[in-house]
């Protein structure tokens, strides 16, 4: 057996058009100027008050950082009901899904800096309900890059890190995955460069869904 874990935002799904904007809201209900989007971009994958401190340049997590995560909690669901602001899976991954729980030797995981809370609204809104075996999110384990979500989710599937692949778009996704022992695949249509995942330790980069097939040797039939 072998099992996949992918991060969500900006693997599977493309949702920085949202996050991008409960953070700019949540920045302004605080008093601070509406950060650009590529601040953002460059915090998605970390667990959310790590990511707001960070974007505020703290060394670590504090009180004011902590009321704001709560505050980006608060308003989350309803920003995401507004039109325009929901999380579409990036073109060709429902094909590849599909593809990949047709197979008998892989184990679907999901590992990711969403809350459960966020994690299942994508699986209803996408069919991923019995998608992923096993999954970790902020809520369960440190944030990336600690490996913890990585090793738990190999544990509980019963499978060695040597036979398990991440595939993220971030940096903290090859660190966490290097650090765990396991493979570590990147993204080009996510949030982080190529060359950046490269340094990171990626094993291999997709250039589409589809090329994973190929490197995990699937026929797309």
């Amino acid at each position: 057996m072998r099992l996949v874990l992918f991060d969500c935002d900006g693997t599977l799904v493309d949702s920085v058009k949202l996050i991008h904007e409960v953070m700019a809201r949540t920045f302004v209900d605080f008093g601070y100027a509406r950060p650009d989007v590529s601040e953002t971009k460059a915090i998605i994958g970390l667990t959310l008050d790590i990511a707001i401190a960070r974007m505020q340049g703290k060394p670590h997590v504090d009180d004011e950082a902590l009321a704001m995560t709560a505050h980006y909690k608060a308003i989350f669901t309803g920003v995401r009901a507004e039109p325009g602001f929901q999380e579409p899976l990036f073109d060709g991954i429902a094909p590849m899904m599909a593809r990949l729980e047709r197979e008998d030797d892989l184990i679907l995981g999901a590992v990711t800096g969403k809350s459960r809370r966020g994690l299942d609204l994508i699986r209803a809104s996408h069919g991923f309900d019995k998608t992923f075996f096993v999954s970790r999110t902020a809520d369960d384990c440190p944030s990336k890059p600690h490996p913890a979500m990585v090793t738990e989710c190999c544990s509980e599937a019963g499978v060695d890190a040597d036979r398990t692949v991440v595939i993220g778009d971030a940096v903290y996704d090859m660190q966490m995955a290097k650090a765990a022992g396991a493979k570590a695949i990147g993204v080009s249509w996510g949030y982080a460069s190529v060359p950046e995942l490269v340094d990171a330790g990626a094993d291999h980069i997709l250039r589409t869904p589809a090329d994973l097939l190929e490197w995990l040797e699937i026929s797309d039939a």
